[in-house]
């Protein structure tokens, strides 16, 4: 199967950027920390026992860091990336993956990719734990994009 060429756009590639840090179980962990800190120092806060300046500091940690992960890192890494500028075009089979674009082609066998994920508008096909390629699910008729899927869960173990 194979998609037309494609071109991405910003808004979505920042939505899927996100999804891809946001299940990151490290960041997932250090959410978590950082909420259950941010709780505890309110309540505390509110229960007199620390001052305002710790609960301002909990705050402030909470604030940074989601504006840290929800607008900057995906901003910035899409701004530094040319790959997001270029038209690709997609072909899926039985043995590989092949990425075209205007400057050329490659192609990864499926033993190449470590993982995958499926956000609303992306597929998000993964070389490692932090590598990985964007597939817009438009890029796909509705008949293939179910196939896409199909293909990405029998021949990409997770």
């Amino acid at each position: 199967m194979t998609t037309n060429y494609f071109e991405y756009n910003k808004a979505k590639v920042i939505q899927a950027l996100r999804y891809h840090f946001i299940s990151r179980k490290e960041i997932k962990i250090m959410m978590i920390l950082v909420n259950v800190f941010a709780l505890l120092s309110a309540s505390l806060f509110f229960m007199k026992k620390i001052t305002p300046v710790a609960f301002l500091l909990s705050s402030f940690l909470w604030f940074l860091m989601m504006i840290l992960f929800w607008f900057l890192l995906p901003r910035i890494i899409y701004r530094k990336s040319p790959s997001f500028k270029e038209k690709y075009r997609i072909k899926i089979d039985d043995n590989a993956l092949t990425v075209e674009s205007e400057r050329g082609s490659r192609s990864f066998n499926w033993q190449d990719f470590f993982s995958w994920m499926e956000s609303p508008h992306f597929f998000h096909v993964y070389f490692n734990a932090t590598s990985f390629f964007l597939i817009p699910k438009e890029a796909f008729e509705e008949d293939f994009e179910h196939d896409a899927r199909n293909y990405f869960k029998e021949k990409i173990k997770k």
